[in-house]
């Protein structure tokens, strides 16, 4: 889509984004089984496909969003024209040299139109300026769309947290090297 335009966010966009839609469909999941023998524990995910779609809520406090993001180091803001289609949030950890995207969200009529991936290339390219190795992403193991959307831009599992947002969802971390 090439009349997506990027810029770093500016406050009058933080409303807007607040009242986005937040929330996602699935229709797949990363299901999670422990198993613990011996004082062995194994954890292993399989993708699942669900009887039918369901509706994700958004893992976060909608209405804590704008406190949230001041403590951000960056987010960026998708313009289609002069109205925000969708955002990214990115925390930099300097002594893990890390950049973190904590949030990602697109409106729902904009998805799957390249507006996720020129998202993340804003936030890979940003953390690469600032000496960031690794850009990691959390989301919910029932996001399917967000799993697939950082696998196909080259991340990689590498961990979970249980019960890490206020849902209770499971969290699911992926990485990717910048260097």
């Amino acid at each position: 889509m090439s009349d997506i335009k990027l810029r770093p966010t500016i406050a009058t966009d933080l409303p807007r984004l607040m009242g986005m839609d937040h929330s996602t469909s699935s229709e797949y999941v990363w299901q999670l089984e422990l198993r613990r023998e011996n004082s062995q524990v194994t954890a292993v995910f399989r993708e699942v496909r669900l009887p039918r779609a369901t509706q994700l809520t958004y893992p976060h406090d909608q209405y804590m969003l704008a406190d949230e993001w001041t403590r951000k180091s960056m987010m960026f803001t998708a313009l289609n024209n002069t109205d925000p289609i969708g955002y990214i949030a990115i925390l930099e950890r300097k002594a893990a040299y890390v950049a973190w995207v904590t949030d990602m969200v697109v409106a729902p009529d904009m998805r799957r139109r390249g507006v996720g991936m020129a998202l993340l290339m804003a936030a890979q390219d940003w953390a690469s300026g600032r000496g960031a190795r690794r850009l990691m992403l959390e989301m919910q193991s029932k996001n399917y769309p967000a799993i697939r959307l950082a696998q196909k831009h080259g991340c990689e599992f590498c961990g979970y947290n249980d019960h890490y947002y206020m849902t209770q969802d499971v969290a699911l971390f992926f990485a990717r090297a910048l260097r």
